[in-house]
């Protein structure tokens, strides 16, 4: 098992930024993909970052490509998700993740209960 728990949501104005960290506890935590989710009402989950394990191979949703970073630190068992020049269409729950492989569909062995992020205009 692999416990997740999200921390950094908020509220920010369009433009701003915000770091969200996931901090995880459990089995060997380097053995596993992260990445990060988000859901807005009324829409489906869908991958935003993604980051493989014993690599530097990360992936991106093109949405947030040039805007959000992730980054993984193996011996803190955290990933974190810095995002900047947000815009409103960011809004949503933000989930982190793990699994064994990184894929983009949001079929993800681990789950947090995700942190609410929210852009004004």
């Amino acid at each position: 098992q692999v416990q997740l728990v999200e921390s950094g949501g908020g509220l920010v104005q369009a433009g701003g930024s915000l770091r969200l960290s996931c901090a995880a506890s459990g089995r060997t935590f380097g053995m596993f993909a992260l990445g990060w989710f988000r859901q807005a009402p009324g829409k489906e989950r869908e991958f935003v970052a993604g980051h493989g394990w014993g690599s530097e191979n990360t992936a991106y949703a093109d949405s947030v490509k040039g805007r959000f970073t992730i980054s993984r630190d193996d011996a803190k068992n955290t990933v974190d998700l810095q995002m900047n020049s947000l815009k409103p269409e960011d809004t949503a729950v933000y989930y982190c993740a793990a699994n064994r492989n990184l894929i983009l569909k949001p079929n993800w062995d681990y789950w947090g209960r995700g942190t609410q992020v929210t852009v004004s205009s």
